[in-house]
Formats: structure tokens, C-alpha cells, sequence
């Protein structure tokens, strides 16, 4: 999607976040200005990066695109949106979220999926612009929906990225290692997938598992039970 027009941006903040109005002003009344080497370009779009209300500006923005929509399922993520239902309303609510080009936001086709059985015949022109993917394929905000080759392959990467990590977690202090370890390559890494994915019987977990007890092990020089 492309960047929120902000008169858009401040129009929604008049109509529903009134309080915030005079302090949004400040930084999106007027251009700001960017400086690379002797050039200095306006910055009119969307909401300035860092900004902390960013996220709340371009979610007010859009609300009323899915406000109207009638799929059995409607999801927005700040600008990653999710419809489901039969093919009929899907593609209708699809076509009203298409109309955000008005405040500058629009579809990006090529990365748009469509979750559907290979004998699902879809007519809509648009709807078969998307990248078709098998149900047991689908992911939502990057985490697999369904046991299978997907949710197999995430697991096996956390692994590798453990497996590497490791391996140059050497070079460093084994206290140094530890602090690392508890605060970015260990649980961190998985909470995400075991939280949305049905991750209870897949041997992935108990791999990772296994490969952190024995980093354990290693860097704190110590035969670690399970329990431990």
C-alpha cells in the first residue's frame, strides 16, 4: 500500500481522536523538509518514521475502509488486511478496500494471497490477480495457519538462525552469551510461532529445544538435565 494522504490523516483525527488534533498539527500541517547532501526534499505523505503515533494515525485513517465490510471474517493490521468467506463477498469487500486509492493507499496485487482450495473457481478478475495459496500453505502475520510444510520450514529456520548464533556466540564472553541467549536467540525467536500456530505436536519445538539445552550446556560449562 502506498502512504496515507495526510489532509486524510488529519480529517480522521478531527472526526473521531478530536484531543489529539492540535498536537498532530504540529508535525502535519506542513511539509517537512529533508536534507541529502545539497538537496533538501518535502516530506508530505504518510506519517514521519520513529513517530510514535504512527501507527494510530494510519489505523484511525483507514477504519472506515473496513468498517462497511460484510465478510464473515474482517481483519486489519495496521495496513495488512484479511477477508474470508464464500467468493462472492470476499471479492465485493476486496473491490471497497480497492477504493482506499481516494486517500492514497492502494493494493499491491503481487502481494496479495488468495487461501483457497485448487478446485475453488474464482471469477473475479481481481481476485485472480492474487497469489494463490493451498490452505495447508497460509500464513497470517507470519505465523503458519496449519500443521504441514510450512509451519515445518519456520521451525527449521529458527533453528539454523539458533545454530548460527551459536556459532558466533563463541567469540564472545560466556556471560556476554548468556545475557544474548535469554534476551534474543532463545525463546524470543519462537514466542511468535508458538503463540498463533499449532505448534503442540510438531517436532520443530523439540528440536529447538534440544538445541538450546545443549548451547546451555556448552556455554555454562554443565550437564543440564531436562527439568533443569
Amino acid at each position: 500500500m502506498r502512504l496515507i494522504h495526510r489532509t486524510d490523516m488529519l480529517q480522521a483525527v478531527f472526526d473521531r481522536i478530536l484531543e489529539l488534533l492540535a498536537f498532530t498539527n504540529s508535525p502535519y500541517s506542513v511539509p517537512s523538509i529533508l536534507y541529502y547532501s545539497s538537496y533538501s526534499v518535502l516530506s508530505q505523505e504518510g506519517t514521519q518514521q520513529g513517530d510514535p503515533l504512527g501507527p494510530l494515525l494510519f489505523c484511525n485513517t483507514v477504519h472506515p475502509l473496513l468498517s462497511p465490510l460484510v465478510s464473515d471474517l474482517t481483519l486489519g493490521y495496521l495496513d495488512d488486511f484479511t477477508l474470508g468467506g464464500n467468493v462472492a463477498t470476499v471479492a465485493q469487500d476486496v473491490r471497497i478496500v480497492d477504493l482506499g486509492s481516494n486517500m492514497g493507499i492502494s493494493l499491491n496485487a503481487a502481494k496479495c494471497e488468495l487461501v483457497a482450495h485448487s478446485g475453488l473457481v474464482v471469477d473475479d478478475p481481481l481476485l485472480r490477480s492474487f497469489t494463490c495459496v493451498q490452505p495447508c500453505d497460509g500464513t497470517l502475520l507470519g505465523a503458519p495457519l496449519f500443521h504441514g510444510k510450512v509451519l515445518n520450514d519456520f521451525c527449521s529456520e529458527r533453528c539454523s538462525d539458533l545454530s548460527r548464533a551459536v556459532d558466533r556466540l563463541c567469540f564472545v564472553g560466556a556471560q556476554d552469551t548468556l545475557i544474548l541467549l535469554r534476551a534474543s536467540f532463545s525463546a524470543p525467536r519462537v514466542q511468535h510461532l508458538l503463540h498463533c500456530s499449532p505448534s503442540v505436536d510438531a517436532c520443530g519445538p523439540q528440536t529447538f529445544d534440544d538445541r538450546l539445552k545443549s548451547t546451555l550446556s556448552r556455554f555454562t560449562n554443565n550437564t543440564l538435565s531436562d527439568s533443569q
